[in-house]
């Protein structure tokens, strides 16, 4: 699975109709969409994009900073690519009221390969595939990309999402 189809698959599909479209693909490509997705998490790890969600949220937890990051990505390729040129652009593709949080992105592959070998998970699955070869955004991801910030900095590194979300509690 190529990188573009991996952003066709994603743009514009609730969570099950990506399911019922991975079980239509081998399971080679399953394990392909599980690949482009951890990398894909693993680039958008940078200070930028939790300093904006710490304006968004008001804090940020390792939970919350991971599905936020899938949820970046659920956004599709556009508003995740935009995000990391310059994480104030996620002011653009964030709803009002809308809760930056795509946790069930992280699930896809796998309820896929249950569906398509009959099986419940084992070592043989997208994510232990992945993780084997180096695809870990958890426990052994790569360093954080970009500077570290403190709160004082949040209003000049996201000015448009300081201008919507911005926390009194972290104001300057």
């Amino acid at each position: 699975m190529s990188i573009d189809e991996f952003w066709k698959i994603i743009e514009g599909a609730d969570d099950d109709t990506m399911v019922d479209t991975l079980c239509k693909l081998s399971r080679q490509d399953i394990v392909e969409f599980e690949r482009h997705l951890r990398e894909r998490i693993i680039e958008c790890d940078n200070y930028n994009v939790i300093a904006a969600l710490k304006i968004i949220n008001g804090g940020v937890t390792d939970d919350t900073y991971l599905y936020f990051r899938c949820w970046l990505i659920a956004k599709g390729r556009r508003a995740f690519e935009n995000a990391l040129q310059n994480a104030d652009s996620i002011s653009d593709v964030l709803e009002d009221k809308e809760m930056p949080d795509c946790e069930g992105l992280l699930y896809l592959a796998t309820r896929a390969f249950e569906i398509k070998t009959g099986r419940a998970e084992d070592a043989s699955f997208p994510r232990d595939t992945c993780i084997s070869q180096g695809l870990d955004y958890d426990f052994n991801a790569p360093p954080t990309k970009g500077t570290d910030f403190s709160d004082k900095d949040l209003p000049e590194l996201c000015p448009r999402l300081w201008e919507r979300f911005g926390n009194p509690r972290l104001a300057p």
